[in-house]
């Protein structure tokens, strides 16, 4: 197979644990550099929900995000996109940007959808209306957002599903690989710098397709690649169990993303794993509903034992919020539905996730990130 021949991006492992696969790089693109082991908000259209572009940079310390093609797509639409010279413009986000291809959005639709070899078939979820997402056309849509790291087109299956269902959308996707490939040998990026294309690794739950696909995607020789697939409602022993097997075969020296993953307890066992990024709507998701993520455990912020509680609203924690906001006061927030109480909450949870790599990250260099792990997972689970 030849190689993808679109040397943009480069990579270069800097420290590696004593006694696990976790690794510590320097991912470089053209808006600048990525410490890895790196988590990337999600800003699905065009903004991480209740955060400030400001808030990102210099409170969270997000050093890359993720845009979704699927969303960017149907607002503001690729033409108000390109007229403003890229995502990063529109948004004003002069940081790394990665776009997932639309193809998980599509599969969440499965009612509304219908795959066929020429691509997906779907209803806009906001107004009905019928589109078409091929491999061309989503590297089309990814070339007018203008993100550092775009994703092929990929099919994916729910766990469980059967063999059958399973080996067909993982041979689509590989021959949906080759056409994004093309597409985009044919196509120059739009805005002056260059674009990476990572593929997925896909095969559902089955061991022999995983393998199969992971060695289709060493071969296909990108400069990064995905494993995606999973955090669909499989137990998490079979998550880390997949993790660890497409890892052992997808190459050392490139980065490794695992896709839509998850806890604070699932990206530290998958980093010792050898994964390197990482993205998720969990911190802000579950911000919105009180949910906050902590070094001792996880609080839910509506509790009546947080109705008196005056302390910080968390000890811990990197952010401005976390220091200047006591926990009755943003249980009070969310009790009178304030939506302060969102902002303030996701932006403790965004530089909690920032924090915990950064902190995997120190572990890794000083090769004691394996024991560190073990000891922290118990008190990160904690429910307070």
């Amino acid at each position: 197979m030849n190689s993808l021949n679109l040397r943009y991006m480069n990579f270069k492992i800097e420290a590696t644990d004593a006694l696990s696969a976790a690794r510590a790089g320097e991912l470089i693109t053209a808006h600048g550099k990525v410490k890895t082991p790196i988590f990337m908000p999600v800003g699905t259209v065009a903004s991480v929900k209740s955060v400030h572009q400001r808030e990102l940079k210099e409170d969270i310390q997000a050093q890359i995000i993720l845009g979704n093609t699927y969303h960017l797509y149907l607002r503001p639409g690729i033409e108000i996109l390109n007229a403003a010279g890229g995502l990063h413009r529109f948004m004003n986000w002069d940081a790394p940007i990665l776009t997932d291809s639309g193809g998980f959005q599509v599969y969440s639709l499965s009612d509304i959808r219908k795959v066929s070899e020429e691509g997906v078939r779907f209803q806009s979820h906001i107004d009905g209306s019928y589109h078409l997402f091929s491999p061309e056309y989503s590297m089309e849509i990814q070339r007018n957002i203008g993100a550092d790291i775009i994703m092929a087109f990929d099919e994916l299956t729910g766990i469980p599903a059967t063999y059958q269902n399973a080996k067909k959308a993982m041979e689509v996707t590989h021959r949906w690989l080759e056409r994004c490939r093309n597409w985009l040998r044919e196509n120059p990026p739009l805005y002056g710098y260059p674009q990476t294309l990572f593929p997925i690794v896909q095969g559902n739950s089955y061991k022999d397709l995983r393998t199969e696909s992971a060695k289709y995607i060493a071969d296909f020789n990108a400069d990064g690649n995905a494993i995606g697939g999973l955090s669909v409602g499989e137990p998490e022993e079979m998550m880390y169990e997949i993790t660890d097997l497409v890892c052992g075969i997808l190459p050392q020296e490139k980065p490794r993303y695992l896709m839509g993953v998850g806890t604070p307890w699932n990206i530290l066992e998958c980093i010792s794993l050898g994964v390197d990024m990482f993205d998720c709507v969990m911190p802000t998701r579950n911000a919105r509903n009180g949910m906050l993520f902590t070094w001792n455990g996880v609080i839910n912020i509506k509790n009546a034992r947080w109705k008196d509680d005056f302390s910080p609203l968390d000890e811990n924690g990197t952010s401005y919020v976390d220091q200047q906001y006591s926990k009755a006061y943003l249980r009070h927030l969310f009790i009178a539905k304030e939506y302060l109480a969102k902002q303030i909450a996701s932006i403790h949870n965004l530089a909690f996730y920032l924090d915990l790599v950064r902190t995997a990250r120190q572990k890794i260099m000083e090769e004691s990130f394996e024991a560190w792990k073990n000891q922290v997972i118990p008190q990160l689970k904690n429910r307070l």
